[in-house]
């Protein structure tokens, strides 16, 4: 246990040969689903589901049992890995690794939605399908549409702030976020006059040493590549002025 961090008690069980570990809020509603079809089926049915946009659809829905609202994602490759297994991965795939992770970065600083479940289910002896849930961040905007919205240079500032102070808690944190895209990065209405910032997908995050240059620098380029990418495809508004204020904020 990591000093300072309170551990939730999830609560593993099986249901028809799906393997779950879950938070007990959740526990009597995951089951219930899992009776009928797997937790990423019943979200996409759901005729008041969200639907987000991701490597694959995700869905923002209200599980039964007193859950409430979670985001409902089925694990998926990406890259050239995804023409070989798609959404195949080998036990306990990629669910555990984002609780871990998940709970680490929250107990570091690093704000990112609470898992509160992840659900497994056999192909073979070696290979799994995965869901994952995690709460929602109601109003939220991922970072390419408030980038979008923006229309004035102080909202612009203030959206260029939020990604910075975003980049420093994860270098504090050492965490590497390898897959650091515009749409991993979620922006909502914080209590004072900023902007509250949140790393999504965090399946792939690795640590190393609290502080490393080394992690700031991957993670900044990460990120900036994206911006490119998305301004150069997209027509996303981001100048080489905004580039340099956010490499200088967020190294502070």
């Amino acid at each position: 246990m990591m000093i300072g961090l309170t551990i939730p008690s999830y609560e593993r069980f099986e249901v028809g040969g799906a393997r779950v570990l879950a938070a007990p809020g959740c526990v009597a509603g995951i089951r219930e689903v899992l009776t009928q079809e797997s937790l990423y089926e019943y979200a996409a049915r759901q005729p008041d589901a969200v639907p987000l946009v991701g490597r694959a659809p995700v869905f923002a829905v209200n599980l039964p049992g007193g859950c409430g609202r979670v985001v409902v994602r089925h694990n998926m490759r990406g890259g050239w890995m995804a023409k070989v297994s798609k959404d195949l991965f080998v036990f306990p795939t990629r669910g555990l690794r984002e609780l871990i992770s998940s709970l680490r970065l929250r107990a570091s600083g690093v704000s990112t939605p609470e898992v509160v479940a992840y659900v497994s289910y056999p192909l073979n002896w070696v290979l799994r399908r995965s869901d994952v849930a995690t709460r929602e961040l109601p109003n939220g905007h991922d970072l390419s549409v408030a980038l979008m919205k923006v229309t004035d240079h102080a909202h612009r500032v203030m959206v260029l702030d939020a990604i910075a102070k975003l980049l420093r808690s994860l270098t504090q944190a050492g965490a590497h976020h390898p897959d650091l895209n515009l749409k991993n990065v979620l922006l909502t209405a914080g209590e004072g006059p900023g902007l509250d910032v949140h790393v999504l997908d965090v399946d792939r995050v690795s640590f190393s040493s609290p502080g490393s240059p080394l992690v700031a620098k991957a993670n900044l380029d990460r990120l900036i590549r994206s911006l490119r990418k998305w301004r150069d495809l997209h027509g996303l508004p981001y100048s080489a002025e905004d580039e340099e204020y956010l490499r200088l904020r967020s190294i502070e």
